[in-house]
C-alpha cells in the first residue's frame, strides 16, 4: 500500500469514527423578567405572586412568614470526539427568584438572579 493511500485509509477512519455532540435541557418553566418586575415589598400579595409567576418550586415556613423560590435552569452542551482525542464544554446558568412574605402574606423583600438565557455552547471554558 503507498504512503498516500495509507493517509487517505487514516483520514477517511478519522471521519468515520468522529462525531459532535449539540444538546440543551431545560429544567422548569421560564421566568418572565416583566412578572418579577411587577412585585413589589409592602404591596404585592402572595396571591398576586402566584397569578404572575404561578407555582413555586418551593414554599418555606419561617415561622408564622413564608418564602417562595422558583427556579429555571438551562444547560447546553457541545462535544467534538475524534478517535483518541475529546473535547466537551458543558454551561449551565440558572433563573432563581426568592420571595418573601410577611404573616399578612404581602411581600417583604424578593430577589432574583436571572441568567439562564446566557447559557451559551462552547468547547471551551472561560
Amino acid at each position: 500500500m503507498t504512503p498516500l493511500m495509507q493517509r487517505l485509509l487514516s483520514l477517511l477512519g478519522l471521519f468515520l469514527f468522529s462525531s459532535c455532540l449539540l444538546s440543551q435541557s431545560e429544567s422548569y418553566a421560564p421566568i418572565p423578567t416583566q412578572s418579577v418586575q411587577a412585585i413589589h415589598p409592602g404591596v404585592t400579595t402572595a396571591q398576586e405572586v402566584l397569578d404572575l409567576l404561578g407555582a413555586p418550586n418551593e414554599v418555606v415556613q419561617l415561622g408564622h412568614r413564608s418564602a417562595f423560590r422558583y427556579d429555571h435552569t438551562v444547560e447546553k452542551q457541545a462535544g467534538l470526539f475524534l478517535i483518541l482525542f475529546a473535547l466537551r464544554g458543558v454551561d449551565v446558568q440558572q433563573d432563581r427568584v426568592w420571595i418573601f412574605f410577611d404573616e399578612e402574606g404581602v411581600v417583604t423583600h424578593a430577589g432574583a438572579t436571572l441568567q439562564a438565557k446566557d447559557a451559551e455552547y462552547s468547547l471551551m471554558g472561560d
